[in-house]
């Protein structure tokens, strides 16, 4: 009898649940869609509460359509955005809106942490120098403009790592959030309580630390009774969902490089050392004695979703497919128009929370198709920034792959192939960070043995070559992209600063 495997991916726009078997079939999938909440220029929340009640109904779903498989799942894993933050009362209830990754409020904050920490000290021991991810500064936040809300504050956790603590009862921060925390020593894998105590940072806030394929706990009565699950399955504590689609693509060689459509855009390189790289985040690989280059663009797919809801006034994947069909019929850099993608400021390489999103080059000639093909160059034109910045570190992609949402257009993905120059492999219909985290449960659970069976999975991959024609066109609309940021850095600045007179 074949064995299965539950995944659950909590991403920046869905939850979804996956069951794959010990044969290496995808046996079901599903999603429940929510939103990224923006109340303020900058800012980036969601409701963790929703996540719990999108899990528990794709579970239930799954349940409900397989009843007779269930008794078969072996383990459960959970992805989802890092470092997402989670503020939990004492008795385990959210105490406001999760602050995201790709929130940009903590601007002042920020700047005081970098004042009084050793920037190179906490590079040589985190991996990174303090910016608008950190949680530090995003917690000092609350605590200097919600002090009651910090005050009845006793767990603080991630976006997966709450959905396990549901889940199970055990409270439990995976290796991953802690790296990116910038709070944690990646050599000594230990909480860097000095770093907290200056700012009134109460490292008991923080829970144990586990690594990805660690199990926390199994499904209590609880959870069992809402999610339709048998209890006593074992929950791993989990993994970044974008190390879990790293994974999910079959990136174990050095070398290998992803591309990643979510809502947030992410850049993930392969390599056998921990050699941080200053411009980039660095993260522990889920394969032992592997680790990870990555960048993380704020906006990707959100960008896209946020064109299509606000100014098109319509989302669905019909008016996508009639997009993606207009837009190809314009010329590659959409005779002129460049976006900067900044719309929620950015991590990396340029680790601005200021900076803001432009449309420039506008002309009356230019009509819908222009702007959604240049909001989706935008998203490419980061992503080579990046592989750029790994070049300059002496690293170069021996193959380049595409997951999530945006690899299902074949439109999106031959951009990419162009404005990259290289070759690009895509999983249109890959699930990504849900499979990449099932696979790791089945690993921990005997399930699979091997890390090459997550090939077993990667079916229908599409290849696209980059057009010589184009390329040299991107080249020089590439150049203008990066010379706008520096030529506008000041004016992001100025008109962050009018915001608050």
């Amino acid at each position: 009898m074949e064995k299965l495997i539950l995944g659950i991916d909590i991403g920046t726009t869905s939850v979804k649940t996956i069951l794959i078997s010990s044969a290496g079939k995808i046996v079901d999938e599903t999603t429940q869609d929510h939103d990224l909440l923006s109340a303020h220029p900058g800012w980036a929340e969601e409701d963790a509460l929703v996540w719990w009640q999108d899990a528990v109904a794709t579970v239930k779903r799954m349940a409900e359509r397989h009843p007779e498989m269930m008794a078969s799942v072996r383990g459960i894993g959970v992805s989802g955005m890092v470092p997402a933050i989670v503020m939990l009362d004492e008795k385990g209830e959210p105490v406001r809106n999760t602050i995201q990754q790709n929130d940009a409020r903590a601007v002042e904050q920020i700047r005081r942490v970098k004042e009084r920490l050793d920037q190179a000290e906490l590079f040589g021991r985190t991996g990174g120098y303090t910016n608008q991810q950190h949680v530090i500064p995003r917690l000092l936040w609350v605590k200097e403009q919600e002090p009651s809300v910090y005050e009845r504050t006793r767990w603080v956790m991630g976006s997966y790592d709450y959905i396990v603590y549901q889940l199970t009862g055990k409270r439990s921060v995976e290796w991953n959030w802690a790296v990116e925390s910038g709070m944690f020593d990646i050599r000594r894998k230990e909480w860097i309580t000095e770093y907290m105590e200056p700012f009134g940072i109460r490292p008991s806030l923080f829970p144990e630390v586990h690594a990805s394929d660690e199990i926390v706990g199994t499904v209590s009565e609880a959870a069992a009774a809402l999610t339709g699950l048998p209890a006593g399955i074992p929950v791993i504590a989990g993994a970044a969902d974008h190390v879990a689609s790293t994974l999910a693509a079959g990136i174990i060689h050095t070398g290998d490089l992803l591309i990643k459509f979510g809502g947030a855009g992410d850049i993930l390189y392969c390599v056998d050392e921990i050699r941080p790289c200053d411009r980039l985040f660095f993260d522990y690989h889920i394969v032992p004695g592997k680790y990870l280059l990555n960048g993380c663009m704020a906006a990707s797919g959100s960008l896209v979703k946020w064109y299509l809801k606000n100014i098109l006034g319509e989302y669905d994947g019909d008016v996508l497919k009639r997009l993606d069909q207009e837009a190809e019929k314009v010329p590659a850099a959409s005779e002129g128009l460049i976006i900067l993608p900044y719309f929620v400021g950015e991590k990396t390489p340029i680790f601005d929370p200021e900076a803001r999103g432009v449309l420039f080059g506008l002309t009356l000639a230019h009509q819908r198709q222009h702007i959604f093909r240049a909001v989706l160059e935008s998203v490419i034109y980061g992503f080579r920034h990046h592989v750029d910045v790994l070049k300059e570190s002496g690293y170069r992609a021996a193959h380049i792959y595409a997951t999530n949402g945006g690899a299902k257009s074949s439109f999106w993905c031959q951009i990419a192939a162009d404005v990259l120059g290289s070759t690009v492999t895509s999983y249109p219909t890959h699930p990504g960070s849900a499979l990449g985290v099932a696979f790791l449960a089945g690993m921990k659970t005997g399930v699979f043995s091997q890390w090459e069976q997550i090939r077993e999975f990667l079916g229908g991959g599409k290849v696209y070559h980059p057009n010589p024609e184009n390329v040299k066109i991107y080249d020089k609309s590439y150049e203008i992209y990066r010379g706008l940021y520096e030529a506008l850095k000041g004016s992001c600045q100025a008109v962050q600063k009018l915001y608050k007179e």
